[in-house]
């Protein structure tokens, strides 16, 4: 039991575009933002004893879990709602004139109940996911438009706040008299003028000019970012990819009563072999996973130049590979009894400049990503259904005729696992495409990854 707070930053994209071009200055910016950003509610979290589950760039997702007990939500969601409208505050008042950074704008989605906690993940790269309805709807309301804290209808009666109609609980944010209701009440252990002392204080101690780049020798997957500083990072011109599973919140709430264990082991091997697809086969680099999504980097050149060709050709077959994978792992579980669901996988890819690093406090670092391209591949993976895979503008712009016919004017396509990719692009004359085609000849196999049997032969492509 607990209840779940979803911050998103809604500006951060002005965050990014602090100057006309998509360069180290802005970047560094953003970087310089998200760090203290970070910080700032790292304080603010460890303080007021909630824990941090994500922090991903311009989102945060946090549980209320104490005082424990099913009949204690209305003390959980009260705390939330103060600590959401503490990280709030503090956000109002973080901008840099100097830098030409504005205040933050901030959106919170607060929602109660019970979840499931799983510590997904194979060994060295575990990371924490609430499955359940209450940490689904949380993230939905804070993924709307407008600024304030936006409680669930069931949240809202939980402390004694009138229910709303359909779907207007996402519109109407609590008053400024309820939250100082809540703020009363929750009696926080830490005020906002300790936390913007802290954030300006680390101001001047993280100037601009502590953060610098060098560009990473590809491929991605030998990017190690759990090793990066901000004097440290990495920037380089590549792919940003987001894979989701779509239908997974109906999924879980269908299961997760009568049959969590299956819940489970859908969502590791589902995410394994998403995380196969990408960092073994085709050598990029899974920067984290979203929940039930997976964000990577995909570059080919060499250290000193990005191939956009190789790099915009591989990754379209990363994206049919991935969904190959998801395909036959969905398979494999069906034969195994398990409970898998009807899912399906939206992809979207964009290509750009992104820096990555790690960000926060000893101990309780983590990874970032970040970039223009990295905040448009999102917006284009959020545009599809559980069959679509969508390029981004500038992607579609730099790649090849085969690359472009196959995707058309619309920038989508249905159904393109790694077979249709692979056969697509080289009718085209897709240089990378037909030599797979001809590897896979010499091999007398067929072009479709069959994992993992295969994945010695077309591993790191």
């Amino acid at each position: 039991d607990g209840a779940h707070i979803y911050l998103d930053l809604q500006n951060f994209d002005e965050i990014l575009a602090t100057t006309d071009v998509d360069g180290e200055t802005s970047h560094k910016r953003a970087l310089r933002f998200l760090n203290l950003h970070y910080r700032a509610v790292h304080r603010i979290l460890a303080e007021t004893g909630a824990i941090r589950v994500d922090f991903h760039n311009q989102r945060l997702h946090a549980v209320v879990a104490k005082p424990y007990g099913a009949d204690t939500a209305r003390d959980r969601i009260i705390r939330a709602v103060a600590i959401a409208d503490l990280i709030q505050q503090v956000l109002q008042v973080t901008g840099d004139s100097d830098e030409k950074v504005p205040n933050a704008q901030v959106r919170v989605g607060i929602d109660s109940g019970k979840a499931l906690v799983v510590n997904n993940g194979r060994r060295g790269a575990r990371e924490p996911l609430f499955l359940g309805t209450p940490a689904n709807r949380a993230a939905k309301f804070a993924a709307g438009t407008g600024t304030g804290i936006y409680l669930t209808n069931d949240a809202r009666v939980a402390i004694g706040l009138r229910s709303l109609s359909k779907d207007l609980d996402r519109e109407t944010p609590l008053t400024a008299a309820e939250i100082a209701a809540c703020h009363d009440e929750a009696e926080l252990e830490v005020t906002t003028d300790s936390i913007v002392k802290a954030w300006q204080q680390e101001q001047k101690d993280t100037p601009i000019g502590s953060i610098s780049f060098s560009r990473p020798t590809p491929p991605a997957s030998n990017l190690d970012i759990d090793a990066l500083t901000l004097s440290n990072s990495k920037r380089f011109d590549g792919i940003s990819i987001y894979a989701d599973i779509d239908g997974f919140s109906e999924y879980v709430s269908t299961h997760i009563e009568s049959n969590p264990e299956d819940v489970v082991r859908t969502l590791h091997v589902l995410r394994s072999e998403l995380d196969a697809a990408l960092s073994s086969d085709f050598a990029g680099c899974r920067v984290r996973f979203i929940g039930d999504c997976i964000h990577g980097l995909m570059v080919e050149g060499t250290a000193y130049t990005t191939n956009e060709e190789s790099t915009l050709s591989n990754a379209v077959m990363c994206a049919g590979a991935l969904r190959s994978g998801f395909n036959t792992a969905q398979s494999v579980l069906k034969r195994k009894r398990v409970a898998a669901g009807s899912l399906g996988l939206a992809i979207g890819f964009e290509f750009g400049w992104e820096s990555a690093t790690s960000l926060g406090m000893r101990q309780e670092r983590i990874r970032c990503a970040m970039g223009r391209g990295v905040l448009a591949s999102e917006g284009r993976q959020r545009v599809c259904t559980g069959t679509q895979t969508a390029i981004g503008d500038v992607a579609y712009r730099k790649a090849n005729l085969a690359i472009q016919d196959l995707f058309g004017k619309a920038q989508i396509v249905e159904n393109l696992d790694y077979d249709a990719a692979v056969t697509a692009l080289a009718a085209g004359d897709d240089k990378e495409a037909k030599l797979v085609e001809s590897l896979a000849r010499q091999a007398a196999v067929p072009t479709v990854v069959q994992t993992p049997a295969l994945r010695p032969y077309f591993g790191k492509r």
